[in-house]
């Protein structure tokens, strides 16, 4: 369920807004009302955290060496070919500001500024050396000849020496009294050098531009490419060293994330300063969960501080606090991963959400082995983490490997292999209706299979949709539930139709067990009664005088209605998706498996093919499972997803702010 907040507006005196701050962190329980807002040390706070984050991202591909001494990082210098430093202390002896109150220190050497260094040293290193090596692939068909020669000969004014890389024809037309030498040539081109005498007015080849030459010969571009390559190997190294600091790197962060947090709320801060210094007030408002307003009352009477707590009002943009029992909670991992978040008027559907995910995560997986993976997956999870209290995270994943394993077993689907070569009691235990050892007997019983399984889809859309507009029944207090009946009358009119013109095939004509009459009833019925009490706000008259300005919507509705039964068919397809390509891989590792070389070779497959199909339903499920209880279903509830995360104001998570010496973490 939605937890009731109350907004609340705190009013302290001016010179006691830091200390105010500090208290309502401890307390943790005021969501702050967000405020765009500005200033000189959030603005450090902000550059510095942006510092560390490109400082943990080069870091972070790098792995410490464990058990070695630690190596004497050395300052980075401003750009390659330049001796001076850009830091004049070494690592080991910097201590990184991790105190919130030393803002004006922030650009003191450190360690997140060296490893900034490094790379961007590096990244300059690395354009020179493209930059060489393109010029290198440029010159070196033209052997190791020296630029500078040909220069001091025209100097000297003993000859003008031109190059040219011309096509094999213009080489044959060329003037017979050019003077030239070939240094080269293939079937497509002639590489030579003309010249003419010193004095004498270069002619050159017409029509041809001169080779342009390079400002160095292949040995000095060698010798600079080497030079390059030692100085990114020691770059390398020192990033490796500076590697060993990724904590400490990490523990600052989430200091700056609580620095700015609180600096953040400080600026927000209403403040009242027309009045003598010692009378002067700052107020701020948020959001506190009903049931802990009286934390905040407590803390406003111990500290003098003004507190008013009112109703949140219509246009007051409240966070929503979810409350629910252990079952429903595991969904939260989810929800969170995607930033979903229910309005704060509207309903919480995580409890429905996470029984129809469960069942739609074992159709898409659909292979009992893959069960069995998860569940793994997730006990061995368990067993590390108990302890400390297992997470939300873990028990999802004991969830959904069972829900695959259950569907597995009942569809009789193994890692791809052939229902009717699987030991007689895994076939057994299946369920014949949309078991694969069923389908496997004939073709009639492969389409009553198949046939199955999509009425089986088709009625789980049924199923949700209607428990959609159940909740949101429970949740209207005016005739505007008669709207929602009729929705559930339309639903059920559809599936009729649908079961009839999509369902049936040549083995089974669903049209004998489904009378079209009443479900066209039940749809044209509930479409009218719908219409009328859609837009009702107290005046049937003014519903449909609404109805109508909407018609064109209204009754592209039905059409919605068909579409969004229709959807659930995904699960089907998606599924059938990864049983082929389990399948296919099993077909193309089988020969294999027979034969003694190539054993080890199947086995690889077996374990890339079945791999790639496990990440492959895990994106599947985040965009089909997810998608029908965060559209087609929320639609019919009427939940829209529109809300915010209730975030209190809160020092959890924040370590303790103090001076880390780098050196002792070495």
């Amino acid at each position: 369920m939605i937890v009731p907040m109350k907004k609340v507006s705190l009013v302290v005196l001016l010179k006691d807004r830091e200390a105010a701050l500090r208290k309502l962190r401890q307390i943790g329980v005021v969501h702050v009302e967000k405020k765009s807002v500005s200033s000189e040390a959030l603005t450090k706070l902000l550059d510095r955290k942006t510092k560390i984050e490109n400082a943990l991202g080069i870091v972070r591909s790098y792995e410490p060496a464990k058990n070695t001494a630690p190596v004497n990082v050395e300052p980075p210098v401003q750009n390659a070919g330049s001796a001076k430093p850009m830091y004049n202390r070494r690592a080991t002896d910097i201590h990184v500001p991790f105190s919130i109150d030393a803002i004006d220190r922030l650009e003191a050497p450190d360690d997140v500024n060296m490893v900034l260094g490094y790379a961007e040293e590096r990244k300059t290193l690395q354009d020179q050396l493209a930059f060489i090596g393109k010029e290198k692939s440029r010159i070196e068909e033209w052997l190791n000849f020296d630029p500078k020669d040909i220069s001091f000969l025209a100097e000297q004014g003993k000859i003008n020496l031109s190059l040219y890389k011309i096509p094999r024809k213009a080489f044959e037309g060329m003037p017979k009294e050019t003077r030239y030498f070939v240094f080269g040539e293939d079937k497509n081109s002639v590489r030579l050098a003309v010249f003419d005498d010193a004095g004498a007015t270069s002619q050159g080849i017409p029509g041809e531009t001169p080779f342009a030459l390079p400002d160095n010969s292949l040995a000095e571009l060698d010798s600079q490419i080497s030079g390059i390559q030692e100085k990114l190997a020691d770059i390398e190294k020192q990033l490796a060293a500076l590697a060993g600091k990724k904590a400490l790197f990490e523990r600052e962060a989430k200091v700056l994330l609580g620095r700015i947090e609180f600096e953040t709320a400080r600026s927000g801060m209403g403040v009242l300063d027309d009045v003598p210094v010692e009378s002067a007030v700052a107020w701020l408002t948020g959001f506190v969960p009903r049931d802990e307003l009286g934390l905040i009352k407590r803390a406003a009477a111990e500290n003098g501080w003004a507190l008013v707590a009112v109703d949140p009002g219509p246009d007051d943009f409240v966070p929503t606090k979810l409350k629910n029992n252990r079952f429903a909670s595991l969904l939260y991992p989810l929800t969170d991963f995607l930033e979903v978040v229910p309005g704060y008027n509207e309903v919480d559907i995580s409890l429905w959400f996470l029984i129809f995910f469960t069942i739609f995560f074992g159709m898409i997986f659909g292979d009992a082995f893959y069960g069995i993976v998860i569940l793994i997956a997730g006990i061995v999870g368990v067993f590390k983490t108990i302890k400390k209290g297992v997470p939300p995270v873990i028990k999802l994943m004991l969830l959904l490997g069972t829900s695959n394993f259950v569907w597995g077993v009942l569809t009789c689907t193994w890692l791809g292999f052939d229902a009717t070569t699987l030991p007689k009691v895994l076939q057994d235990i299946s369920l014949p209706l949309i078991s694969n050892v069923t389908a496997a007997r004939s073709a009639y019983d492969d389409g009553i299979v198949r046939q199955n399984l999509m009425i089986l889809c088709f009625s789980l859309a049924l199923i949700q949709l209607c428990i959609g507009h159940i909740v949101a029944i429970s949740k209207t207090r005016s005739l505007k539930v008669l709207a929602d009946l009729g929705s559930i009358a339309m639903l059920i009119g559809m599936y009729g139709v649908i079961l009839t013109l999509i369902a049936s095939n040549e083995y089974r004509n669903l049209a004998e067990y489904v009378p079209m009459m009443p479900c066209a009833y039940l749809l044209g019925s509930g479409f009218v009664v719908n219409f009328v009490f859609a837009n009702y706000d107290g005046s049937i008259g003014r519903s449909i005088l609404e109805g109508l300005k909407n018609f064109i919507s209204m009754i592209l509705g039905i059409a919605n209605v068909f579409s969004d039964i229709m959807s659930y068919i995904r699960l089907w397809a998606v599924g059938l998706a990864g049983a082929a390509i389990s399948t296919t891989v099993v077909t193309m590792a089988g020969p294999m498996l027979g034969h003694f070389i190539l054993f080890i070779f199947g086995v690889l497959l077996l374990a890339f093919g079945h791999s790639l199909n496990l990440v492959l339903n895990t994106l599947s499920v985040l965009v089909h499972a997810v998608r029908l209880n965060t559209l087609e279903f929320s639609g019919h509830v009427g939940l829209t997803w529109a809300g915010t995360a209730y975030k209190p104001f809160s020092e959890k998570g924040i370590p303790p702010s103090r001076e880390v010496s780098a050196k002792k973490a070495v």
